[in-house]
């Protein structure tokens, strides 16, 4: 979840939903944060610190079905799974797709780690945050981790190589700029690095937010912005159409789209990729579908087709 409380680079387009649509911050008292948010919601994390009790609690409910055993890249590479192999009934055949999950649910345990400010081209920022959670302590750490692994497997099944930036498996991160190598490194056809945000109760709906045009340091998105762009749109499009929801009230002028020039995972980025904000966790009726199974099974549909209309042209 990026921050909601600071100047952002919003691009407001005119964006034609062929469909109908229905409505899909910080508190007082501390709750894990997202570095990469305006208002505190993703980090490229987002830009908060870390280290809350309620990402404590909120991360020993981490649901770990479908993960598996996997080295971080330091070691022997991220997880990566699916086959090659094209067939009439697998569209995604001998694709690339990575698959970031938002933070770490073991974020909360080392504060000094994920505080470490690293290069992201146009300035420094922190190396990771702890994102942000439900008013119930459900943690976004937790929800991205879960649509991950549903959205894996969906993509899977239609053929894709499947590279996830993490599985828990480590204790914190990876940093946002090691995020972004990662999907460089696997000359990934498309990037979407999944997150819920962390605005103020009302503020609903999910939104896409895409690379600005950058050229600052190691940053230089001039070849992703618009196939990002395209990828985004696609997004926008299928997650609206699948989970019922609408693009958000309070940000990107109801177009769905975000354009930001601050995150680490974007500027660093070589390939093409976006963030998708799945929903307001500090809204209560956000709140009840972000933590809702069923619904999440949904989200991840509704990005595997997003992805997939947009590698099909």
């Amino acid at each position: 979840m990026p921050y909601h409380h600071r100047k952002l680079l919003t691009l407001t387009l005119p964006l034609v939903l062929p469909f109908a649509l229905t409505a899909c911050g910080g508190a007082a008292t501390p709750v894990p944060q997202s570095s990469d948010a305006p208002g505190a919601t993703t980090s490229d994390a987002k830009d908060s610190p870390a280290g809350s009790p309620a990402g404590a609690a909120g991360s020993q409910g981490t649901e770990s079905a479908g993960a598996r055993e996997s080295a971080h890249p330091s070691q022997s590479g991220p997880a990566r799974s699916g086959s090659a192999t094209p067939t009439a009934d697998r569209p995604l055949a001998g694709r690339v797709i990575v698959v970031d999950p938002g933070h770490n649910p073991g974020n909360f345990r080392h504060s000094t780690e994920i505080n470490k400010k690293v290069d992201i081209g146009t300035t420094r920022k922190e190396c990771d945050t702890t994102g942000t959670s439900t008013n119930a302590g459900y943690t976004e750490a937790t929800f991205t981790l879960d649509v991950s692994h549903r959205l894996r497997d969906l993509l899977e099944k239609e053929g894709a190589e499947v590279v996830l930036v993490h599985d828990a498996e480590r204790p914190y991160g990876p940093c946002i700029d090691e995020r972004a190598r990662i999907g460089n490194a696997a000359k990934a056809d498309a990037v979407v690095s999944v997150h819920a945000d962390g605005s103020a109760t009302g503020n609903r709906g999910f939104h896409v937010i895409l690379p600005a045009r950058v050229k600052d340091g190691a940053a230089d998105t001039g070849a992703i912005v618009a196939p990002s762009r395209t990828l985004g749109e696609k997004l926008v499009t299928h997650f609206a159409r699948t989970t019922g929801t609408r693009p958000a009230n309070y940000i990107g002028s109801g177009t769905g789209l975000d354009v930001r020039n601050d995150l680490g995972g974007l500027n660093l980025s070589t390939v093409p990729k976006v963030f998708l904000e799945c929903g307001n966790m500090r809204d209560p009726k956000d709140a009840a579908l972000l933590t809702d199974a069923g619904w999440r099974q949904k989200a991840a549909r509704g990005i595997a087709d997003g992805i997939e209309a947009y590698l099909q042209g």
